[in-house]
């Protein structure tokens, strides 16, 4: 087939969607993006889960460790990383430190999630 027998479809213009909100911005993705890191890894998930389970948000790091399969130092490891990230904060009572949901953090997120869920998405 010789190039004067192609058949040469028109590119049709881009069409772009208007921009209803701002996108998110710069300053904005740093906190979201550090959440989200945090969350990413299975064990992290499963353990602010944990958290999340109990009354009020909050539970004793000697509670954490039930039903998951890692030493009590990799569950340490893994809170560090929650607390850094902002989706927990810590108080130590005694010889027990204990962990509490940061529900400003969970706010924000959610707000991005409902933000990028297109309409009818459900």
């Amino acid at each position: 087939m010789s190039k004067s027998e192609l058949a040469i479809t028109p590119v049709q213009e881009c069409v772009s969607a208007p921009v209803v909100r701002a996108p998110l911005s710069a300053e904005a993705a740093v906190p979201l993006a550090a959440a989200f890191k945090a969350l990413s890894d299975p064990v992290r998930l499963r353990v602010f889960s944990a958290v999340a389970a109990r009354a009020d948000h909050e539970a004793c790091v000697c509670d954490l460790s039930e039903g998951i399969d890692v030493t009590q130092p990799t569950i340490s490891h893994h809170l560090k990383v929650l607390r850094e990230a902002g989706l927990l904060s810590s108080e130590r009572r005694a010889s027990w430190v204990y962990y509490r949901v940061e529900p400003a953090v969970l706010r924000q997120v959610a707000a991005f999630l409902a933000v990028v869920t297109p309409e009818g998405a459900r």
